[in-house]
């Protein structure tokens, strides 16, 4: 390392990178096209020192693309030679295997030159709502999933390749929209790059390295403090996650080893990968792996390279969680969203404060809805819904919530003006979180109508869902119960969420996202809280019997104390 900056320095210089960062994510709201980055905010923007190593990435960043591009860019920018890129480049990609884990997760990489050096590079990866393919989670192979874009320059010396975008344009159903998002992206990369330049001009550096060094061995040093706080031991937990309906079930097998100031997570003996797109990529499988060692060690720190050099991960190659190409990968959030579930499993023992219970939002669950209208014109929508957040030690679970991805719920207004769909009901599901100590956040049910007047669209509007927990629901910790498990009805039947579902004017859909999972003995909550639970709609008053022996007189709603305490006493000698 050359020069050291003194405590207060290096807080500045590096408050100032991720208020950079966060500047440019700020732009992508102002220019995406897409309401699924514009309102859910499916996207990372990040920042690495001219080695690819990540200093700084945006404070609402989705830890599926931001763990994914920590590793990837690094590999992406350490695969070109030395002065490969010059200043006006931009490279694009959405190779899987590369970044992200699926091909909906576009990269746009900009290298960033200083007084004509290469001091760093920006990136941002945007999840765009179409890029072509049979949008289902049963496809075969990736070559089904859209079209594949390999690193290549969209703009070299600032000149644009246009042959890229045209390729672009006519592989996809909406091209205005995801040339637009592309755009954004590169907008993005250029507010980042601008201020970069401008905060090294105004502070009188040269280079980034020193400061980038020490970022990395403060953040390193500190994390590495907090692992060896923890006993050494070997933790092991597995977790059982369904198939489509036929096919067995996927096992996810975890042993995590805490050794002195290192982690080391080992997923051998999960099951093979599958023929459908389930499939995780090592560097998905690594972004949520990461994502649960980070939230219980260092959750304050804010991520970068050194957040992640004490952990270590075995992943076997041709596994669930490490697929080889060309594996169907679109829905890799239907089974990567489980690591970090099931990563607090194995360590809950240890660590009980700083678990959570099985999430109504683990896996995210994705709607894409796409068709024609009435004059011909083509639409494409996703919209991504969280489920009740598990509980904790001492707080209940969030509703609605998108964990351990993040994101945001797309509004009615803004589906329905994208979209011919009206949609009828959006609205909690009382008793669907799971009872416990602590109760599990709610389950959300969601009703949407293809209209079948003049607005109707033209037959078939197509809906593909990636999502989860149709069968084994949110699980409870430390004696907490399991949430609700998730619903999908087509006119009141049940419907197919694995295949590619096609709709018909006057079709309705009825979406229920499960419930988190509870903490604790359910007969040890208050039962003023779970009076209150009942007054606000969130338990019903036989819930409050059924599950926490808590008697309410429906009259009056107050508490039985006498009837509560007999109920409650009768339950631990049983």
């Amino acid at each position: 390392m050359g020069s050291l900056f003194d405590p207060i320095t290096i807080e500045i210089l590096w408050r100032r990178l991720i208020s950079i960062v966060d500047e440019a994510d700020s732009s992508v709201a102002r220019t995406a096209f897409s309401s699924l980055l514009r309102d859910a905010h499916d996207y990372t923007c990040m920042f690495t020192d001219r080695f690819g190593r990540e200093l700084a990435q945006g404070t609402f960043a989705t830890p599926g693309q931001s763990g994914a591009m920590a590793l990837g860019i690094k590999k992406l920018i350490n695969s070109f030679p030395e002065g490969y890129f010059r200043p006006g480049d931009v490279l694009i990609t959405n190779d899987p295997w590369i970044l992200a884990g699926h091909l909906n997760d576009v990269c746009v990489l900009s290298p960033i030159f200083y007084k004509d050096k290469l001091v760093a590079y920006t990136a941002c990866v945007f999840h765009h709502s179409d890029i072509g393919g049979r949008v289902a989670s049963d496809n075969h192979d990736v070559f089904e999933e859209g079209l594949f874009i390999p690193p290549v320059k969209l703009f070299e010396k600032g000149v644009l390749n246009q042959a890229i975008m045209d390729i672009i344009r006519w592989n996809v159903r909406t091209p205005e929209q995801v040339i637009g998002d592309i755009r954004s992206q590169i907008a993005a990369n250029h507010v980042c790059s601008e201020k970069i330049k401008q905060m090294m001009e105004e502070t009188e550096l040269e280079t980034l390295d020193d400061l980038a060094e020490q970022i990395i061995m403060i953040t390193e040093k500190s994390i590495r403090e907090e692992i060896e706080k923890i006993p050494d031991g070997v933790y092991y937990a597995e977790g059982i996650i369904e198939q489509p309906k036929g096919k067995d079930d996927i096992v996810i097998k975890a042993k995590v080893e805490i050794r002195g100031k290192d982690v080391i997570v080992d997923l051998t003996g999960s099951s093979p990968q599958v023929d459908w797109g389930g499939n995780v990529v090592y560097n998905f499988t690594y972004a949520y792996v990461f994502m649960a060692i980070k939230s219980m060690f260092a959750p304050d720190i804010p991520n970068n390279e050194g957040c992640a050099r004490p952990i270590t991960l075995i992943a076997p190659y041709g596994s669930i969680v490490n697929c080889k190409f060309p594996a169907a990968c679109a829905a890799r959030m239907q089974i990567g969203h489980f690591l970090t579930e099931i990563i607090y499993k194995a360590l809950s023992t240890v660590l009980p404060d700083r678990v959570i219970a099985g999430s109504g939002g683990t896996p995210a669950a994705m709607n894409v809805f796409y068709g024609r209208r009435k004059d011909g014109s083509q639409w494409h929508s996703v919209i991504i819904r969280g489920g009740g957040m598990g509980a904790g030690l001492k707080n209940d679970g969030n509703y609605v919530f998108i964990f351990p991805a993040n994101g945001a719920n797309t509004p009615v207004e803004i589906f329905e003006n994208d979209t011919p769909l009206i949609v009828e009901k959006r609205e909690l599901i009382p008793d669907s979180g799971g009872p416990g100590r602590t109760r599990g956040g709610l389950g959300k049910r969601e009703v949407f109508r293809v209209p079948d007047d003049e607005y109707a669209p033209l037959p078939p509007v197509n809906l593909g869902i990636q999502a989860g927990r149709y069968v084994y629901p949110p699980e409870g910790l430390f004696g907490g119960k399991p949430g609700r498990r998730g619903v999908f009805l087509v006119n009141g039947k049940e419907g197919n969420p694995y295949g590619l579902t096609q709709l018909m004017p006057g079709d309705v859909v009825t979406i229920d996202a499960p419930g988190g999972g509870g903490y604790g003995d359910p007969y040890e909550r208050d039962p003023d809280l779970v009076l209150n639970d009942v007054i606000e709609g969130y338990v019903s008053i036989e819930g409050a019997l059924r599950d926490y022996g808590v008697y309410i007189n429906p009259d009056t709603m107050e508490i039985n104390f006498e009837k509560t305490r007999d109920l409650r006493e009768r339950k631990f000698k049983m």
